[in-house]
């Protein structure tokens, strides 16, 4: 187990180097950031001073080395735009993502394993029709669509729920509704199908000829085997609802990461871009990293395969 969790480690490691790199290169291969700072009265002189005050006057292999310093350091840079620190500019972001992404995570987690299990376990009846029909919905409506049809609904019509903001618990319930019904039909599916391979199995069967519980064959047994596939697509999800989160934000007005993605974008600042796309980066790896490690202990045949 130790070596396997070491290897996953260095793989990891690896991975982030490899992405660095690339969204360092990516970044820089759109366009000229001194653009953002020409005007008519600009000159020459004055593009070169920018440049060299922004370090870009330096050969690419020393801009990364650079760039890869202040990363391990904790710094991401300073924003072209606002002339803050990036890093700043994030943590002051990254709560109310989170607590975005945690909320619509963990009901559509809790409402989708339920569900799921039901539909398994009263296959083709009227909940199991339910359920599927839920699901074919969910992945057929553009978030966007649901986003908009919530505000028309429940605070235009109705005016139950505040529209758009962040601050008090009632902004929460239409963006994180809207984000866990997009959740909710892909996670819902794969615990059903995951859960009717696993009732068809023997050794379910035989848990159920000593006479044991519906309820622990259902909940400790059946579940804990059709955990593998949910697992994997939980850990996915959990990670890019923290940039994924960005038609929500912006239909809501939430000020979150997946807008300041959108601002830095639009005003090409990429010091911010790129210090966002890293971060996603790193927790897309972290979550992984996490997923596999949870695997080897729900299943130990993975860590033997894997070493």
């Amino acid at each position: 187990m130790t070596r396997f969790i070491i290897m996953r480690l260095l793989q990891t490691f690896v991975a982030l180097i490899g992405i660095s790199i690339l969204i360092f290169v990516m970044v820089r291969a759109s366009g000229d950031p001194t653009m953002l700072f020409r005007t008519s009265m600009t000159t020459e002189e004055d593009i070169a001073r920018i440049r060299a005050n922004l370090g870009l006057d330096k050969s690419m292999p020393e801009q990364y080395w650079i760039f890869l310093t202040d990363l391990a350091q904790g710094d991401l840079g300073e924003s072209l735009v606002k002339r803050r620190p990036v890093t700043d500019m994030i943590m002051e972001r990254l709560p109310n993502t989170l607590s975005l992404a945690l909320t619509s995570f963990f009901i559509s987690m809790v409402v989708a394993f339920f569900l799921g299990v039901l539909g398994a376990t009263r296959r083709d009846t009227f909940w199991d029709n339910g359920v599927k029909f839920l699901a074919i919905l969910g992945q057929a409506l553009p978030g966007f669509w649901v986003a908009i049809m919530a505000i028309l609904v429940f605070s235009v019509y109705w005016q139950i729920f505040p529209p758009a903001g962040h601050g008090t618990p009632a902004h929460f319930v239409l963006p994180v509704t809207t984000m866990a019904f997009f959740l909710l039909p892909g996670m819902m599916r794969l615990v059903r199908s995951g859960m009717l391979d696993v009732l068809d199995s023997e050794y379910i069967k035989m848990a159920r000829i000593k006479g044991l519980p519906e309820r622990v064959v259902i909940w400790k047994h059946a579940l804990r085997n059709a955990l593998i596939a949910p697992l994997t697509a939980a850990g996915m999800i959990f990670a890019m609802l923290i940039t994924g989160a960005v038609i929500t934000e912006q239909v809501f007005n939430w000020p979150g990461i997946g807008r300041l993605a959108i601002e830095a974008l639009f005003s090409r600042d990429f010091p911010v871009v790129q210090g966002i796309v890293l971060m996603v980066a790193a927790t897309v790896l972290l979550i992984n990293l996490f997923v596999d490690i949870t695997y080897a202990y729900i299943d130990p045949q993975i860590r033997y395969q894997q070493m």
